[in-house]
């Protein structure tokens, strides 16, 4: 068994909700979290230069959250890319 045909059975195996959830994630720009990660790191250090160091250190631990997000993001588009690759070229039985 090869890797292709292992991961359209996990594929299979995926709940309702997560495919759901990774449908509608999938049609946002990956380009978006890393936007949404550099302004959280400005917003973070604004608040630092004007004093806020507690508010400051909860709006910067956002950046590492919204960095993951965009990869979960960009691997999930990669699969479905490559499936579908795949699929064109599958033998028909």
């Amino acid at each position: 068994m090869n890797t292709l045909e292992t991961s359209t059975m996990s594929q299979k195996r995926e709940g309702k909700t997560t495919a759901m959830i990774e449908a509608r994630t999938s049609r946002i720009p990956s380009g978006t979290y890393l936007t949404l990660a550099v302004g959280s790191m400005i917003a973070s250090a604004a608040a630092m230069l004007a004093g806020k160091r507690h508010l400051a250190n909860f709006i910067g631990q956002w950046a590492p959250s919204l960095l993951v997000i965009g990869l979960y993001n960009k691997v999930v588009k990669l699969e479905d890319e490559l499936l579908s690759h795949a699929e064109r070229f599958e033998p028909n039985p």
